[in-house]
């Protein structure tokens, strides 16, 4: 597999990004799962200064828009340690089938792990724009209106169509964008 064409080119502007399972195992629909992203995600806005703009957790991937420094860097970090974290759960929980498709699904190229969680790449996209950023928002808000979980975005638990209606209480605070 070659090198992706999707790269992190300038860090001055937000970037929407899709990061998916392997062989889109639906880890996502166990809410212990779905915590641990949550909580990853807002480490990243504490303690590492992410702006996050939207976001929604699906069964077997999630969607971001958010700014960050050292984007490359910051969604490395977000993936490596939720990947830990995750393997870490299930072993815990002792979830021998999940375990053995993320074993059986692992990249020959991955030595430094047992398990892969996340296929490789995030697919970044530039927003460069109002317009861009509104349009990503809106693709993100309504992923599961369009899968057909729900009729519309703000019943989806996992996303930030919520804050976008002045929910206070709608899970990860994302910084909202108004352009």
């Amino acid at each position: 597999m070659g090198k992706s064409r999707y790269k992190f080119i300038d860090h001055r502007y937000p970037y929407f990004i899709t990061c998916s399972t392997v062989k889109g195992i639906s880890l996502f629909a166990y809410q212990e799962i779905r915590k641990i992203i949550i909580g990853s995600l807002f480490h990243l806005q504490e303690k590492e200064r992410v702006i996050v703009y939207a976001y929604v957790i699906m069964h077997n991937h999630i969607h971001l828009i958010f700014e960050s420094e050292f984007p490359a860097d910051t969604m490395r970090k977000f993936k490596s340690y939720t990947a830990r974290c995750i393997i870490d759960h299930l072993k815990e929980q002792k979830r021998r089938y999940f375990l053995s498709e993320l074993k059986a699904y692992k990249h020959s190229k991955h030595k430094d792990s047992e398990y892969q969680v996340w296929q490789a790449g995030v697919h970044p996209k530039q927003i460069s724009n109002a317009r861009m950023m509104k349009q990503k928002i809106e693709y993100v808000h309504y992923n599961p209106v369009k899968a057909g979980f729900v009729e519309i975005p703000e019943h989806w638990k996992h996303s930030s169509a919520r804050n976008y209606l002045g929910d206070e209480n709608a899970g990860l605070h994302v910084t909202l964008f108004s352009g």
